[in-house]
């Protein structure tokens, strides 16, 4: 090739880098997009001076971190670009089409006595649109912010969740929601499920104030353990994006972790 043709095959291989690549990739239209994406300076990088973000979230992921209270700050911009992007989704996917070939491997009574148990935020409802605006884990939680949002009833569904719950009531399965969300908090977080396309559940569980002081596990197990022992429900499934949605007593014949590097509920 004569060298003035150089430049030009440059800038091809510029431009199929840059439309390959995960930073460029991830701008692109998503279907059923959570949240809208914008452009976050910086965020596509792993590594930061002492701490590998990526590492972090594997961490995270797979219980080796635990009692963390924030994201460290490092890793927002990695948090948020990973949230926001193709990953995230694609790591949901991964998680409920195994969830779905499970389901479909069962021989089931069909007694009606057969759930499956769904945690709400981050699994069914999305809080994404909250955290684009408020940062992405980095600052403590704050309860009275964090309900205003609930109270507005706006929280999108996760899409891949969305579509194992219906293919699970195709089966005859029934479903419950187990939440961590306050009691006076059902009627809004019953709305804004059925708003986004929850319409059938057998149960909508919420914490009542006597479980105050107690961890999610205990809480979880407890309630998980009246299902089956007080009201004869055999708990098929169980998913959540967090540890203590799926450890603990009762937990189910089979449990499925989502992706969740926001925020650490023990």
């Amino acid at each position: 090739m004569e060298p003035h043709g150089y430049p030009l095959l440059f800038s091809v291989f510029l431009f199929i880098f840059l439309a390959t690549s995960p930073a460029a990739s991830d701008l692109h239209n998503i279907p059923h997009q959570i949240h809208p994406l914008r452009p976050r300076s910086g965020a596509h990088g792993h590594e930061v001076p002492g701490l590998s973000c990526l590492s972090w979230r594997l961490g995270v992921e797979t219980h080796n971190l635990i009692g963390w209270k924030t994201v460290p700050e490092q890793c927002e911009k990695y948090v948020g670009h990973y949230m926001l992007g193709r990953q995230y989704r694609d790591d949901s996917k991964a998680v409920v089409d195994e969830a779905w070939l499970y389901a479909q491997s069962l021989k089931l009574a069909g007694d009606g006595k057969e759930i499956w148990v769904f945690d709400v935020d981050e699994t069914t409802l999305s809080n994404l649109p909250y955290y684009a605006k408020h940062g992405f884990g980095t600052k403590p939680y704050d309860p009275r912010m964090f309900s205003s949002w609930v109270m507005e009833q706006k929280a999108p569904a996760l899409p891949e969740s969305l579509k194992l719950y219906k293919k699970l009531l195709s089966l005859g399965l029934k479903v419950v929601f187990l939440t961590g969300r306050a009691e006076d908090q059902r009627n809004v977080t019953a709305a804004n499920l059925n708003d986004v396309g929850f319409h059938t559940w057998e149960k909508l569980i919420l914490k009542e104030s006597y479980y105050s002081g107690k961890t999610a596990v205990a809480y979880k197990s407890s309630e998980r353990k009246r299902l089956e022992e007080n009201n004869g429900y055999r708990i098929i499934g169980n998913i959540g994006d967090q540890w203590s949605d799926i450890i603990g007593t009762n937990s189910g014949n089979r449990t499925f972790k989502l992706p969740d590097p926001l925020y650490y509920i023990s």
